[in-house]
């Protein structure tokens, strides 16, 4: 499947496309975590899901074109890999989502249900479990309604 008919999260997760800022993955795997603290707009694209985004409406959503694509193209999954481990370090390194409320826990339950989606239970299950792993060594401050969708993500 060519790139142009694949779509634009295809593309992008490819490393031969960009978001709707003109970013390439790369070069989002790169910002420093206050930026990505900051940014609230790369996530659906790192992370993409078949459901539009409430926070970010104009965010591109996949098709089930885009999702056969990136799930057989070993350059967008190895994007999506890079970036699971890139948000790991993000969230081993800062402790703000480690309260009862933010937006970083809407983050992880995207995140975990996108490695889902296309990469695979394993790589979403390892990722939910290195987060719960940060929030127990952390006193267990997440409400328990964000652990809940996160193992929902984790297992459906």
């Amino acid at each position: 499947m060519s790139v142009s008919s694949s779509g634009p999260l295809h593309a992008y997760l490819t490393g031969d496309g960009r978001d709707g800022r003109g970013r390439c993955a790369g070069d989002v795997l790169l910002l420093p975590d206050e930026t990505l603290e900051e940014l609230h707009d790369y996530i659906q694209w790192l992370f993409p899901l078949a459901t539009r985004s409430a926070a970010q409406p104009n965010a591109p959503v996949l098709t089930k074109a885009e999702i056969d694509a990136i799930k057989a193209d070993p350059r967008a999954v190895a994007t999506l890999q890079r970036a699971a481990e890139r948000m790991l370090q993000f969230y081993s390194r800062t402790g703000w989502w480690l309260t009862g409320q933010d937006h970083n826990h809407l983050r992880i339950t995207r995140i975990i249900r996108s490695l889902r989606l296309l990469v695979g239970p394993d790589a979403a299950q390892a990722f939910h479990q290195d987060i719960l792993s940060l929030h127990d060594s952390a006193g267990a401050p997440v409400n328990p309604r964000s652990l809940q969708f996160w193992a929902e993500a984790a297992h459906d």
